[in-house]
């Protein structure tokens, strides 16, 4: 009977084991592609495609960083989506938390219509927009503007925004209005002064997935801007893609260029993210 807990102890030792092993095969096989691409980059169009994968590139051909830099006007690129993204990601923030005080702060006639069109928001595929949206955006003069960039995202991130920033919105207890009102406080300075700043741990969470969201975009940046002055990286890529020639490393070293400020920001502030979002249920 003696051998009892200490076997028990030996199997919870070999269970944690084995389940620490799956979470680091995880963890590299989620880091092999960024590695991949690191490697990639630092090739030439030769070592690309006659050397193994994951061979380490001879010499590291970190030129191509400062050509893609240089050459291929990366570093407007780079601005560009610094911020555009920066812009969208404010403004759709600021104007989801408007909408959703309202929403579950205030008592008003259409705010469940309100909330079920934003909501039906989440529904349209961005595909069946780009026709509409471009015929829009043609008549007010805006195609090869970045304000159709930033519309568009604020458009589209604003009822996954909103979705987020509710449970969050709705666990606040009604006292801390009503403390508010009865000092004087006007409901624009409760906002700014009292709700906002509660809200802080779902606000990063928000703008944090609001930016991977923005920074990525293609498929409107593609179609509404053509003048190198405002094309964000994800576009600037097609630069290295020519009609006979592509040069491959230029592209893995732009590839490398548009990830790291997302991994860079996510590495630092990811255990925010659910912290946000888990903050609304915590308090329910």
């Amino acid at each position: 009977m003696a051998l009892v807990p200490s076997s028990r102890g030996f199997a919870k030792t070999i269970g944690m084991v084995f389940f620490y092993a799956i979470l680091i095969a995880l963890a590299l096989f989620q880091i092999l592609p960024l590695v991949w691409l690191l490697f990639f980059s630092l090739k030439n169009n030769q070592e690309v495609f006659n050397t193994p994968l994951l061979s380490l590139p001879s010499p590291p051909r970190w030129e191509n960083y400062v050509k893609v830099w240089v050459e291929g006007n990366i570093g407007q690129y780079f601005f560009n989506s610094v911020w555009i993204t920066t812009v969208s990601v404010v403004l759709t923030v600021l104007l989801a938390s408007f909408a959703t005080f309202a929403i579950t702060r205030m008592n008003w006639k259409w705010k469940h219509v309100v909330l079920g069109l934003f909501m039906v928001g989440l529904m349209i595929p961005i595909h069946s927009t780009l026709i509409p949206l471009f015929s829009f955006f043609m008549k007010m003069n805006l195609i090869d503007h970045p304000l159709s960039i930033v519309l568009t995202n604020i458009g589209f991130n604003l009822p996954i925004t909103i979705m987020i920033l509710l449970g969050f919105y709705q666990s606040f207890p009604r006292e801390l209005e009503e403390s508010a009102v009865m000092d004087g406080c006007s409901v624009h300075r409760m906002f700014f002064r009292i709700i906002l700043p509660m809200t802080a741990p779902v606000i990063v969470t928000t703008t944090i997935i609001n930016m991977i969201y923005n920074w990525n975009e293609f498929v409107f940046v593609n179609t509404f801007i053509s003048s190198d002055e405002f094309k964000t990286l994800t576009v600037g890529i097609q630069n290295f893609i020519g009609q006979y020639t592509t040069d491959w490393g230029a592209i893995g070293a732009t590839l490398m260029i548009s990830v790291l400020p997302i991994l860079i920001v996510f590495f630092f502030l990811s255990d925010k993210i659910m912290e946000g979002i888990t903050a609304g249920a915590i308090k329910g």
